[in-house]
């Protein structure tokens, strides 16, 4: 029988009740402790989730150090906290799922990196939309080469709140939509230009446009915006003989093949193959997909390849360099 993996949950907040859910949900994992710098969100998700009291309750983190049975930790905390628990964890040999992004600095993200690797330690990242089961099954969809050759791409995620104050619409928003670009085309882009707006915090952009082209060629279009009352979660990806489409808003049919290629006539290009096709996706919730999959490295030793610390290292370096853009006035920035 595989032993359960002893977890902890850092972080009640409002993504984090998630993961206490999923993780008690889980047959191999077993939660060991809960940590908040809140005792009254403490006694809440107890109460909430029934908690044991053999589960450790407790707002500080180095009791962690004292829990020789536990493997590992779930941490869903500001993202400016990332490095300094990511570096302690490491350091007492715990295995590591972070929220996104990783860090906000890249250097941090390639120390993590590095120290994990060291300390033969698994670091993944929930970057949870690459658990999506119509991000897999667009995947497959792309590199069957139905749609002909790749073009343009273009998403769109805008909403009316929340608005944060501590990273921008950008960081907040953008990280989903590159990712499932990154992992549909199998590349990351090298240039980078981002344009923005200002309305509600000095500093921090309530609107953004962010453009990114990639070695192929293929350029994708990113508008995102928390000051929006049209609700969108939308992404396209656009061929010679087709595009794909994910509608997270269609909830029953979220992905989408619409096929179509123009044909020559008489010097006019005619639209003919048209077909569209509302695609089966596998049943299955994409934080939970993310906790198996976590699960399951650390139970064989083996690092992560979806939602590796290297991926997200990838993701924070892109994420820098259109801030870089975006507070320089949309200038382009070229990436290696």
């Amino acid at each position: 029988m595989t032993k359960k993996i002893n977890l902890a949950v850092i972080g009640v907040g409002r993504w984090g009740v998630h993961w206490l859910r999923v993780v008690s949900e889980n047959p191999q994992a077993n939660l060991v402790a809960v940590v908040d710098p809140n005792p009254e969100r403490l006694e809440v998700v107890k109460r909430q989730y029934r908690l044991s009291d053999d589960i450790l309750l407790t707002t500080e983190w180095k009791a962690l150090q004292n829990l020789p049975e536990l493997d590992g930790v779930i941490i869903a905390t500001p993202a400016v906290t990332h490095y300094s628990l990511i570096m302690d964890a490491l350091h007492w040999g715990l295995h590591i799922l972070a929220e996104k992004p990783l860090t906000i600095h890249p250097w941090e993200c390639r120390e993590l990196s590095q120290l994990a690797e060291q300390q033969q330690c698994i670091l993944m990242v929930d970057h949870t939309y690459l658990f999506h089961p119509a991000v897999t099954r667009g995947k497959a969809i792309v590199d069957s080469g139905e749609l002909g050759n790749l073009r343009y791409g273009y998403a769109t995620r805008t909403h009316l709140g929340p608005v944060r104050q501590d990273v921008d619409a950008l960081w907040d928003l953008a990280i989903h939509d590159i990712a499932i670009f990154n992992t549909w085309l199998g590349e990351y882009p090298v240039k980078l230009q981002a344009t923005g707006s200002v309305w509600l915090q000095e500093k921090q952009s309530d609107l953004v446009w962010a453009t990114l082209t990639y070695p192929s060629g293929f350029q994708a279009n990113i508008h995102l915006c928390w000051l929006n009352n049209d609700k969108q979660r939308r992404l396209g990806i656009v061929g010679s003989q087709g595009s794909l489409i994910f509608d997270e808003m269609l909830t029953n049919a979220p992905l989408t093949l619409l096929k179509g290629e123009f044909e020559i006539q008489d010097n006019c290009y005619i639209p003919v193959n048209h077909s569209q096709q509302v695609l089966e996706l596998e049943k299955a919730e994409p934080l939970q997909k993310a906790c198996e999959y976590f699960l399951d490295c650390v139970q064989k030793n083996t690092s992560p390849v979806i939602s590796s610390a290297q991926v997200g290292t990838k993701l924070v370096e892109i994420l820098t360099a259109l801030s870089e853009s975006l507070h320089q006035g949309g200038i382009t920035i070229f990436l290696d």
